[in-house]
């Protein structure tokens, strides 16, 4: 192979590189909008899932958990308010567990929905099943305990995902309904983008 030849395929690969880029560039700029709107309207409808009753749910601001970003929501009916939400996180066996926590005005668990993560599949990811979402209704911060034996009064852990189950219970809605608490009722916690770890 000649010096020739080795210049020759070298500007072969820059060009077909650059033209891989230019595609690929292309196709971003034209979906990452869609993209976008798509989000805006997954987390509208994930919100109203948990709020069915409220006919407006507005962003009333915004917090960071685990150095994660955060907000929460205020659901009205009417002039009403009828509840809050609030997104949190918690630290799972190998991923951030994103969580949404729906609460009534005492703060009491309504609905959670688990929006991400990357549990195990097969063990952690049962943190998804309604078996195991249900048990959330109408528990208030005293019974977000994980106990590994059967309870009605508070959460049971997934046989084999105790982590798992703890970082949705004691990390993402305690702290979720405990920033809420303070936000809301208590006025001890800002309403800006504050560090909350």
């Amino acid at each position: 192979m000649t010096d020739k030849d080795i210049v020759k395929i070298t500007l072969n690969l820059v060009v077909v590189y650059l033209i891989g880029g230019l595609i690929l560039a292309v196709v971003y700029a034209r979906t990452s909008p869609i993209m976008f709107k798509n989000a805006i309207i997954e987390k509208e409808a994930a919100l109203k899932k948990l709020m069915p009753d409220a006919d407006k749910i507005e962003k009333m601001g915004d917090w960071y958990i685990h150095e994660k970003h955060s907000e929460y929501f205020v659901a009205k009916k009417g002039d009403n308010i009828i509840g809050y939400i609030v997104q949190s996180f918690g630290k799972g066996y190998s991923s951030y567990i994103d969580t949404l926590i729906a609460v009534d005005n005492d703060f009491k668990v309504q609905r959670i929905n688990i929006i991400g993560h990357a549990e195990t599949p097969g063990l952690g990811d049962e943190i998804e099943a309604d078996n195991f979402i249900n048990q959330f209704k109408g528990k208030d911060m005293e019974h977000l305990k994980v106990l590994k034996t059967d309870t009605t009064e508070y959460i049971q852990a997934i046989s084999g995902a105790t982590i798992s189950s703890r970082a949705v219970a004691e990390d993402a809605v305690k702290n979720g309904v405990d920033f809420l608490i303070k936000a809301i009722k208590e006025r001890g916690a800002k309403h800006g983008a504050d560090k909350e770890s």
